[in-house]
């Protein structure tokens, strides 16, 4: 049961092994200890099942890329369940005609080993085997073909790779295919083998004399192939194999990234497989050509430790991206946590530093005043506009129309001295500014006595939601769509349908950061009748003007923002419903002829 061909799988397995330990054993110290705490809490329950499950339905079938093209989803399922399969009833065999305590190369190798079977069982072995081949092979064929017909796989555009994902992934071409050629040499040689390695075998020793001289040959280039692919996996993008499963028990047990660069991040930055995926729906490349800044470059970069400022910068964190990743990796948080290590401590734009320099002011001369005007007032619902909604009067107005008619005293938080929220210092990676900024918010919002908080901007929602634990504090924050939509149903505002048509933008913070695409539609749907865009919900469009790219020109802003709009005007509306300042100041400049409204101004206007 030996042969020297066995030798490179033998170094190839022994190096990735031993790779593969070293970086979990490394990435797994680097998590804190009270996620470490949360792991050994977890480990036996119900996560853990749900855990092992999303890894066959996401590592092992593939489910979320057949959601995204059938025939990609194939591919992708063909070749990691097949070869699976081909381990797992490979194993069996060799247990089953061979006996115990064999050498894992052994089963790698069967068909070479154990020659001249030709019992009943040995024949079904050998036909189920050719199958599951056949099953992979299919696999790689689609891969070739996806080379060439990438849009016939729902793919505009492929990942560009590096030299170690060329290696890799020329090496996993011809794994299997050098594979067929050896088992059928051999099924050849001992008239033996299944439907296709032993049709294929007799074919070979009909034609080729002295067939017996190309087997150790066709053993030792498998042997090679595999070794190659091995040694190159860590090196590249098919380290997400192994680096998958961890990440998803990682999620399942609720242990995820944070906005400060650790080296656990690495479960994440190494389980994208480059599929390409993302790139598609990423509208600077689409509207703007910008193809070097997308996730899966981002990521690379991450991974290879050489992230480029663009990369990390230069993207709308719309979560478009994030939507589509099949393995569900936090791509948002990493790039917040990439920007706090490069800018951390430094307000990366002008415009960060305005909202330094005020917050700042009002921190050290004006926090005292603020709260001694608050605390006298017996005031339980806060409205907060935020900084991009005090650069829309309107929505103000209109929410201040609402208040008086449902007889709502409301203690305006930001009216006298506009305190940013700190989320767009956040988004530039200066963590720390960001804190200093909710930690005088949150104090202020304890001081007043609010048990209600109420934001038209969700930006700022989100900050609120994530970073100010104000449910701490009893404190509800809800968007100025849940909170309209609250007033409707308890019968406290009543509107009336005006009979036009309109569509709606879901923001990108309301709905793919946040969750929120009911209350908007109820609100809407009580005034107008509502006709959907072609991508609406989580497949929402972002404005173009979104805080968190820190490079992107104003020309180009405007380039995203027009192109959305056309393909909501599309819809046949004349009104285009927003629920988020910033994209209301986007599209109020649209060349489609489109209204652009708040959801308030909607609801104040009738």
């Amino acid at each position: 049961m030996y042969s020297h061909f066995v030798i490179p799988f033998v170094i190839g397995t022994m190096f990735l092994f031993g790779v593969v330990v070293y970086k979990y054993v490394t990435w797994f110290l680097e998590i804190s200890k009270g996620d470490k705490i949360n792991i050994a809490k977890r480990l036996i329950s119900f996560s853990t099942i749900k855990g092992i499950f999303k890894i066959i339905n996401d590592s092992l079938l593939h489910t979320p890329i057949f959601k995204h093209n059938a025939l990609l989803g194939y591919m992708h399922f063909s070749l990691a369940f097949g070869w699976f399969l081909l381990i797992v009833v490979g194993s069996i065999e060799t247990f089953c005609l061979i006996g115990g305590g064999s050498p894992l190369y052994v089963h790698i190798f069967f068909k070479y080993f154990h020659k001249g079977d030709v019992s009943e069982i040995a024949y079904i072995f050998s036909n189920v085997m050719d199958f599951l081949l056949l099953f992979v092979l299919s696999g790689v064929a689609l891969a070739w073909f996806k080379r060439f017909k990438k849009r016939a796989m729902g793919m505009k555009k492929r990942t560009k790779h590096t030299l170690g994902d060329r290696v890799a992934l020329g090496a996993l071409w011809f794994i299997f295919p050098v594979r067929l050629l050896a088992e059928s040499i051999s099924s050849g040689i001992n008239h033996s083998g299944g439907f296709m390695t032993g049709n294929i075998g007799e074919l070979m020793s009909n034609y080729i004399p002295n067939l017996q001289y190309l087997e150790l040959p066709a053993w030792w280039l498998y042997s090679v192939v595999l070794c190659i692919f091995f040694v190159a996996m860590p090196f590249s993008r098919y380290m997400h194999i192994f680096t998958e499963i961890p990440h998803i028990m990682l999620k399942a047990w609720k242990i995820r990234p944070n906005e400060t660069v650790s080296k656990a991040d690495n479960f994440q930055i190494h389980s994208c497989s480059r599929c390409g995926i993302c790139i598609d729906p990423c509208q600077l490349q689409s509207e703007l050509n910008i193809n070097t800044m997308q996730a899966v470059y981002f990521l690379r970069g991450r991974r290879s430790g050489d992230a480029s400022v663009e990369s990390i910068d230069n993207c709308l964190m719309c979560g478009r991206c994030e939507n589509k990743c099949p393995v569900g990796i936090d791509i948002n948080t990493l790039r917040l946590s990439t920007r706090h290590k490069i800018h951390g401590g430094v307000i990366a734009t002008t415009r960060y530093r305005y909202f330094g320099a005020i917050n700042k002011k009002i921190a050290l001369d004006d926090k005292d005043r603020v709260i001694n005007n608050i605390i006298s007032k017996p005031i339980t619902v806060g409205y907060f506009a935020g900084c991009m909604t005090l650069l829309q009067p309107s929505i103000i107005k209109s929410m201040t129309t609402i208040f008086e008619k449902v007889g709502e005293k409301v203690w305006f938080a930001d009216r006298d001295n506009g305190v940013c929220c700190g989320r767009p210092l956040r988004l530039s990676g200066d963590i720390e500014g960001s804190n200093k900024m909710i930690e005088f918010n949150r104090d202020l919002f304890m001081q007043s006595g609010i048990t209600t908080l109420i934001t038209a901007c969700p930006i700022c929602l989100k900050v609120f939601k994530e970073n100010y634990n104000l449910g701490e504090i009893g404190i509800e924050v809800l968007h100025h769509t849940e909170y309209i939509d609250n007033l409707m149903k308890s019968g406290k505002l009543s509107t009336i349908n005006y009979g036009k048509t309109v569509t709606y933008h879901d923001p990108c913070e309301l709905g793919r950061g946040l969750g929120i695409y009911a209350a908007p539609r109820d609100v809407i749907k009580n005034i107008a009748t509502l006709v959907e865009p072609s991508e609406s919900y989580e497949h929402s469009l972002c404005c173009g003007h979104s805080l968190a790219n820190l490079t992107l020109l104003e020309p180009d802003k405007l380039k995203i923002s027009n192109s959305a709009a056309v393909k909501y005007a599309y819809t046949g509306a004349t009104t285009l419903i927003t629920s988020c300042p910033q994209c209301k100041s986007a599209f109020n400049v649209n060349k489609s002829g489109l209204k652009v409204i708040d959801i308030s101004e909607l609801v104040a206007e009738n």
